[in-house]
């Protein structure tokens, strides 16, 4: 009789052991780093409009995040909300929103290790915020350049930006991960393994985060375009005559 081996317990929210002290305490500063040059830049983001939103996008964050789903067997996922909260309320301030969600999941609720909170930071608060903001930001400067007339960006336009941004900076995020198990990560799980189950997982996840992206940056941009990070530092503004979520 054969047994088949279990794929390794992966998650994107990191547990405290999934990779050894040298690297958590390395990621660990390099949380500290961004953290500390996103407060500085932050400054340039708030306003008495950006505070309440961000505020409302952290919470909503906090929710979502919570809710933990299997996958595969050993492996479970939940939306990231870094592509929403930087479209919303800008980069800078955004990471600092995931970040504090992540430090009270950890020291209350025990979701995501104390250890781990150098490297959960760093997954999804820096790097796949800030992929997902690159992306959207050089998408939607250049479908502003290709449109005629005025130059403005259909709604429509603007929640494929935030469906595309989001679904690869969830990837981003997972690659994050398979770079820190790869050159730290506890247990016997091999690189090849790894990658395969956070890209196969995350793929699913980018496109649910994705969805829930758009739907909402489309219904605020419609409603309150001026609550919208994003089109507040392009040179394009959003076009919602006639544009249905």
């Amino acid at each position: 009789m054969t047994t088949t081996e279990a794929p390794p317990a992966i998650a994107m929210h990191m547990s405290d052991g999934i990779v050894n002290a040298p690297m958590s305490a390395l990621f660990g500063l390099i949380a500290l780093v961004g953290i500390a040059v996103c407060v500085r830049f932050a400054r340039t983001e708030l306003d008495q409009r950006t505070v309440p939103m961000a505020c409302l996008v952290a919470a909503f964050v906090f929710a979502v995040q919570m809710v933990n789903f299997p996958i595969l067997p050993g492996v479970s996922g939940h939306l990231l909300g870094g592509a929403l909260v930087a479209i919303l309320v800008g980069p800078f301030t955004g990471a600092l929103s995931i970040a504090i969600v992540l430090v009270v999941q950890a020291v209350l609720f025990a979701d995501g290790g104390v250890s781990a909170l150098g490297t959960n930071i760093t997954n999804m608060a820096i790097i796949g915020l800030g992929v997902s903001f690159v992306v959207a930001a050089v998408l939607y400067r250049v479908l502003g350049r290709r449109q005629s007339g005025d130059g403005t960006v259909p709604v429509g336009a603007l929640g494929i930006i935030a469906f595309l941004s989001a679904a690869i900076g969830t990837l981003a995020a997972a690659l994050g991960f398979v770079l820190e198990h790869t050159m730290g990560g506890a247990g016997s799980s091999s690189l090849g393994e790894v990658a395969t189950y956070m890209a196969g997982t995350h793929v699913l996840i980018g496109i649910g985060e994705g969805l829930i992206t758009a739907v909402t940056v489309m219904v605020i941009a419609r409603a309150r375009p001026d609550m919208v990070y994003l089109l507040q530092t392009s040179p394009v503004a959003p076009h919602t005559a006639g544009v249905h979520a």
